[in-house]
């Protein structure tokens, strides 16, 4: 999948990532269609940040669901 290219379909395959990633409670309330496609590239440096961590301490995963909020519509 190429991420470089802003569209639907890989907002949301990077929800759906960080979502999986996360592990959040209310994963069912975050839905690709939610977030707004000018937000692509901040959406992408959060998916890649949380791609590339192993484990996430409580606070971040706070401050990570805090900042999904921001990107929404």
């Amino acid at each position: 999948m190429d991420l470089t290219v802003k569209s639907e379909n890989n907002v949301a395959f990077m929800v759906e990532g960080i979502k999986g990633k996360l592990k959040v409670v209310a994963a069912q309330s975050i839905k690709a269609d939610h977030f707004d496609i000018e937000k692509y590239e901040d959406l992408l440096d959060m998916y890649e940040v949380v791609m590339s961590k192993q484990h996430f301490s409580i606070s971040e995963i706070e401050a990570l669901c805090d900042e999904l909020r921001l990107l929404k519509k």
